[in-house]
């Protein structure tokens, strides 16, 4: 059974794209979430 709960929210940081988009162009991975995109516990 799969729980579907506070687990599977978005990182705060990337809002579950997994990476930032830079300014200078380009993107690098979150290192909140490890570019998973889902918030780490």
């Amino acid at each position: 059974m799969q729980s579907t709960g506070v687990d599977t929210k978005n990182c705060d940081y990337c809002s579950g794209t997994g990476y930032f988009q830079l300014l200078l162009g380009g993107s690098e991975t979150c290192t909140c979430c490890e570019g998973s995109g889902k918030k780490q516990e």
